[in-house]
C-alpha cells in the first residue's frame, strides 16, 4: 500500500474508540439483554438491518496495543509482511493512487506497521506515484525499537531495474537512515554512480537488470533487516507472490466500490497454484476491516 504517511500523530489522536477486533474472538455479546439495550441497538444499525450492541466496541486501541497485536512473530529467518488495501470490488487504487481507498484509521496502522519493520520495501512506479519521503522517527515507538535492536526509523528499499528516479529528492538525500536501491548486476552504471553520489546505498539483487525477489530478501536479511514490510505496488507484490517469499499480508478491505479498470493489489502473471493462507486477525473501524493473513 503506497501510502505516504502524512496523519499528524498527535496525543488526541493516539488511542482509536471505535474499533473492534472480530477474530479472534475474544468478547462475547451478552446472550441476555434488556429490550432497551436492543431497541438502541437496532436504532444503531443500518435501515433494515440491525446489529447487536457488542461491548467490545468502546475499547480502547492505543498505538502499544496495535503494536503488540501487529508484533512480528520470533522466527530464526527473515519475515516479509505486506500492506495493502482494497475496495470492495477488488481495486487496489483509485485514479492511480490508494490513498483514496484509505482512513484515519488505515493510516495509524500503516504508521504502526512502519514502525515495527526494519525495512519498507517498496517499488520504483509506486514512489513516482505516490511521493515517497524518507521515513521518520516515531517517538512513540522509539523505546520499542530500542529495544528490538532497531535504529530510529526503517530504511526505505526501492526495487528498480531502471533506476528512473529522482534522485535529489529527500527520499535519498535527507533520510534518517541511508535509503537502499535494490537492482540487478545489469544496471546502468552511470546511475548507479548517480543513486550513490546522491547518498543511497546501492544493493545487488540479481544477475540481469532486474531484481530476484528471493535474493531481495535474503541480502536485506543479510544486511541486519530481516522485519521486512512492502507497500506494493501491484507487480512488486505479484514477484514477491510468485517466488513464494511473502509471509503475511495485512489487507485493508475499504467499504468502497469504485467500479473502472483499477489494479488489483497484486499484478503480473498468475502463480501455477494458488497459495494458501489463513487469517490471524480482523479488526473493524467505521466500516474498514483490517485484516491479517498468514502463510500456510
Amino acid at each position: 500500500m503506497g501510502l505516504v504517511d502524512t496523519v499528524p500523530h498527535c496525543k488526541g489522536r493516539a488511542r482509536l474508540h471505535g474499533m473492534r477486533q472480530l477474530f479472534p474472538v475474544t468478547d462475547q455479546t451478552p446472550a441476555a439483554e434488556s429490550a432497551e439495550s436492543v431497541q438502541s441497538a437496532e436504532q444503531t444499525g443500518p435501515p433494515g438491518h440491525p446489529w447487536t450492541a457488542d461491548p467490545a466496541a468502546d475499547t480502547e486501541w492505543s498505538l502499544d496495543r496495535l503494536a503488540d497485536a501487529y508484533a512480528y512473530p520470533r522466527t530464526d529467518g527473515p519475515w516479509l509482511r505486506a500492506n495493502m488495501v482494497s475496495s470492495l470490488d477488488g481495486a487496489g487504487q483509485h485514479e492511480g493512487r490508494s490513498q483514496p481507498l484509505s482512513s484515519d484509521t488505515d493510516m495509524r496502522i500503516f504508521g504502526t506497521l512502519r514502525a515495527l519493520a526494519d525495512v519498507v520495501v517498496v517499488g520504483a512506479e509506486t514512489v513516482r506515484l505516490e511521493g515517497y519521503r524518507p521515513a521518520r522517527a516515531r517517538a512513540e515507538f522509539a523505546e520499542r525499537r530500542k529495544a528490538a535492536g532497531q535504529g530510529p526509523a526503517p530504511a526505505i528499499a526501492v526495487v528498480t531495474a531502471g533506476l528512473d528516479l529522482d534522485f535529489s529528492l529527500p527520499l535519498f538525500t535527507s533520510p534518517l537512515v541511508p535509503t537502499l536501491i535494490l537492482t540487478g548486476a545489469a544496471a546502468d552504471p552511470d546511475r548507479v554512480r548517480e543513486a550513490e553520489r546522491a547518498g543511497a546505498e546501492v544493493v545487488v539483487a540479481g544477475d540481469g537488470p532486474g531484481v530476484e525477489p528471493r535474493r531481495a530478501v535474503r541480502a536485506l536479511a543479510d544486511r541486519g533487516l530481516p522485519r521486512m514490510l512492502t507497500e506494493g505496488g501491484p507487480r512488486l507484490l505479484g514477484q514477491f507472490v510468485a517466488a513464494e517469499v511473502l509471509d503475511e499480508l495485512c489487507l485493508t478491505v475499504a467499504p468502497l466500490l469504485t467500479a473502472g479498470d483499477a489494479q488489483r493489489i497484486a499484478g503480473g502473471p498468475p502463480v501455477t497454484v494458488p497459495q494458501r493462507f489463513a487469517p490471524t486477525s480482523v479488526l473493524e473501524d467505521a466500516g474498514f476491516l483490517f485484516t491479517r493473513y498468514r502463510r500456510i
